[in-house]
């Protein structure tokens, strides 16, 4: 299966100017990446509740609030829209944006499932309009440094990966699964099976999965609270993932890169330099930290270690030049099609295929747009 690059039409430059949709946890990451971000200016946000986007729009000195989509993508100073809603709002959105032409980016996962994913996939296509995938774990400095140790050959051939991420405190709306579109294996497992593709792939696509899942203890949830799957791939390495919703000490962030002649560690939430007792509350210590008291490993500059300033600096970047970036749908659809396998296997308790067909169409490989709006 050959996917083809993006290209572009034109070449876009100057600054790039940018409306973020949505105004909870992660357009406040965005914000805060984008402080360190040069060559953009965000000139407006959108929230559904007005004063819930003034008060973010304030603190980041954001001059216009809107309330709508269709109030962001008629503006003619719109070049970029980054979407920081819930999965179950991507669809819709990106309806609305593709069909006024303009450049996005999607946070993850791209969809509820990977037929979601693809049609917002064949959205953009068929619009032409450039897309980026807004997975941070593969720009988080620890990963990107991995990476070019593994690419320099340092560890050999690199022969799995596990990736695990965990906490004790998702979000009201990701304990729905309806809005969800599963649990931990949806939202969290995503990351893991971006980092097992970035190591062993680019052209090394996910074959079938194995994973087990189950509710060992929450109440407020009725999917799975622990989830492990096995990703195996054309060339028969594998990936790890484990993904939970019980790790009450907090984020808890780890990767290991095992190779022929070497391994390769990275835990951006437990060995952050940091490490402090506070006898009394230390307010916001980390994101889905599991105390404000006691022993804790602060994260110092969170957009930075996460990898939200790595990815909005290369898309702005890739704007501008008129290229694609390196995460675009296409690893949307991916992702989401290796977890819809993983939850096909823990009922069928087999080996389950990974079903990449939202990504072979011919529609998803056409040229990409890429202009400016007037001033």
């Amino acid at each position: 299966m050959s996917l083809a690059p993006l290209s572009s039409a034109s070449q876009s430059k100057g600054s790039v100017r940018i409306a973020i949709l949505g105004a909870g946890f992660v357009a406040d990451f965005y914000l805060r990446a984008l402080r360190y971000v040069r060559g953009h200016e965000v000139v407006v946000l959108m929230a559904r509740s007005e004063e819930k986007g003034r008060a973010l729009a304030d603190r980041h000195g954001v001059a216009d609030v809107a309330t709508s989509v269709a109030a962001v993508v008629r503006r003619d100073d719109v070049d970029l829209v980054l979407v920081a809603l819930p999965h179950d709002l991507h669809v819709e959105v990106v309806r609305e944006i593709t069909a006024a032409g303009k450049a996005l980016v999607c946070t993850k996962p791209l969809g509820r499932n990977a037929a979601e994913a693809a049609e917002i996939l064949r959205m953009a296509t068929e619009a032409g309009v450039w897309h980026g995938y807004a997975e941070t774990e593969v720009f988080a400095p620890g990963l990107v440094k991995a990476k070019e140790l593994a690419d320099s050959g340092a560890i050999g051939r690199v022969l799995s990966v596990r990736a695990r991420e965990a906490h004790g405190h998702p979000h009201a709306h990701a304990r729905i699964p309806e809005r969800m579109g599963g649990g931990p294996l949806r939202g969290l497992g995503c990351h893991c099976v971006a980092i097992g593709r970035w190591f062993l792939g680019p052209d090394n696509h996910p074959v079938e999965v194995l994973a087990w899942g189950d509710r060992l203890c929450r109440q407020d949830v009725t999917t799975e609270d622990n989830a492990v799957a096995i990703v195996r791939f054309a060339d028969g390495r594998m990936a790890q993932v484990e993904v939970g919703w019980t790790h009450t000490a907090g984020l808890d962030v780890r990767n290991e890169i095992h190779g022929s002649h070497g391994w390769i560690g990275t835990d951006e939430t437990g060995s952050t330099g940091v490490h402090a007792f506070a006898g009394r509350d230390a307010g916001y210590v980390l994101e889905k930290a599991g105390a404000r008291t006691g022993w804790m490993t602060p994260v110092a500059q969170e957009p930075w270690v996460y990898g939200y300033h790595g990815e909005l600096a290369h898309f702005v970047e890739c704007l501008q030049a008129g290229v694609a970036p390196r995460q675009t749908f296409v690893d949307g659809v991916i992702d989401n099609a290796v977890i819809d396998a993983a939850y096909r296997s823990i009922q069928s308790r087999t080996w389950e295929a990974v079903d990449l067909s939202g990504i072979e169409s011919p529609a998803t490989s056409g040229e990409v747009r890429v202009e400016r709006s007037a001033t």
